[in-house]
């Protein structure tokens, strides 16, 4: 359906709630390294990034690999400082959703790549840095998915 990419993630949990939501929406998640922990099982296990066995999860050495395999994919960076908010994006499926480190964001290599109306941003108050990076995939990821009709979604209970 889409793809999220993580921009060299740095804190653990943040990526295993991220997985999470990948299993629960058919999304694929990109990791790029350098990584801020280890992928190993014991690792994964013990950060409660398990749920591997439920979503697709690549790892790229670099960002031009992750590209290389998104190349047929849109991409949209999500980054405080985007030019306009990303509810106002028009998602289709096969998106790819870009988000940088916990504590640096993307840098301007990355941003440059993008078109000035696929630099996104979340809205918040003034005076405030930025939301957690898993509230802040979960956000954007299911907008793209409402705008979609949560395809592949099954009914509540």
């Amino acid at each position: 359906m889409f793809h999220i990419v993580l921009f060299q993630p740095e804190i653990p949990p943040n990526t295993g709630n991220v997985i999470r939501l990948c299993a629960n929406s058919g999304t694929t998640l990109h990791l790029v390294k350098p990584l801020g922990f280890e992928l190993t099982r014991k690792a994964v296990r013990r950060a409660g990034l398990d749920y591997e066995e439920l979503a697709q999860v690549r790892v790229h050495p670099n960002l031009p690999a992750c590209l290389e395999a998104l190349q047929d994919a849109r991409l949209f960076s999500i980054e405080t400082g985007g030019s306009r908010a990303y509810s106002d994006a028009q998602f289709k499926p096969n998106d790819a959703l870009i988000f940088g480190p916990e504590t640096r964001g993307l840098p301007a290599r990355v941003l440059d790549r993008l078109p000035r109306e696929r630099q996104l941003a979340i809205p918040m108050r003034a005076g405030n840095r930025s939301l957690n990076l898993s509230n802040a995939v979960a956000l954007v990821v299911y907008e793209a998915w409402r705008q979609n009709g949560f395809t592949g979604a099954s009914a509540s209970q």
